[in-house]
């Protein structure tokens, strides 16, 4: 294969796969529906047309055929009137007459049988096209369902895929939440026992510092009771000695 042909099939394909994509099928099918209403309009016109032809002919039928009933009328009273010339020229004429009338009816008769031609064609062809329409309507409506479901299960998929990063952002929150709370429960717990108290005790309050003072008072005066006991006990064994 040649390099043009091989371009040519590509953009066939390429074109092919564009078209498809672009094509509605509902929008197809409606203007299918469309061109077989415009054909059943044409048949219709087609056996409207043809009657009216048949019923100018049967006009100008029923007007020879009054003439000729009129010509007979006058060949036999000029006949009662011995004018038997007149006679004779009244029948002449109703002979044409006779022959045109044929004619006539030879046409009305193929007319009658072309109108009854097109009229179980137009009706055959109502029938096809009301089959169509039902047709139509029902892969529109089957293709309109199948079109929603795909744009919903589109739609869902691309809320699961943002429902997965929602996902991680909240789990990585939640990590972070209870970091912070592990952290939160450590420093209670460090305050609780005294290890970050305040060294210049600005952070105690005023009960706690009442109460200290009176423990630091009283182990003082302890500690001096100690020690007169201690000293009384020496210079009374002195002097014993």
């Amino acid at each position: 294969m040649g390099l043009w042909s091989r371009f040519k099939v590509v953009f066939a394909s390429k074109a092919n796969k564009a078209l498809n994509k672009a094509e509605d099928p509902r929008e197809v099918l409606d203007y299918s529906y469309e061109k077989q209403l415009e054909l059943l309009q044409k048949v219709r016109r087609g056996v409207a047309d043809v009657a009216t032809s048949r019923k100018r002919i049967e006009l100008q039928l029923q007007g020879l055929e009054k003439q000729e009933s009129k010509l007979e009328e006058q060949a036999r009273a000029a006949l009662a009137g011995n004018r038997e010339d007149l006679a004779r020229e009244a029948l002449v004429r109703r002979s044409g007459l006779h022959t045109q009338i044929a004619d006539l009816q030879a046409q009305l008769a193929g007319l009658q049988e072309q109108e009854e031609k097109l009229v179980v064609a137009s009706q055959q062809l109502q029938a096809k096209v009301e089959s169509f329409r039902t047709r139509k309507e029902t892969i529109k409506a089957t293709y309109s369902a199948a079109e929603a479901q795909t744009k919903i299960t589109e739609a869902f998929t691309g809320i699961s895929s943002e429902l997965g990063d929602v996902g991680l952002a909240v789990q990585r929150a939640e990590d972070k939440t209870a970091e912070m709370q592990a952290r939160a429960g450590a420093m209670d717990e460090l305050m609780a026992s005294g290890a970050l108290d305040d060294a210049s005790g600005t952070n105690k309050d005023s009960l706690t510092i009442e109460l200290e003072r009176m423990a630091s008072e009283s182990d003082v005066e302890a500690q001096l009771a100690s020690m007169r006991n201690e000293l009384g006990s020496a210079e009374k064994k002195a002097i014993e000695d």
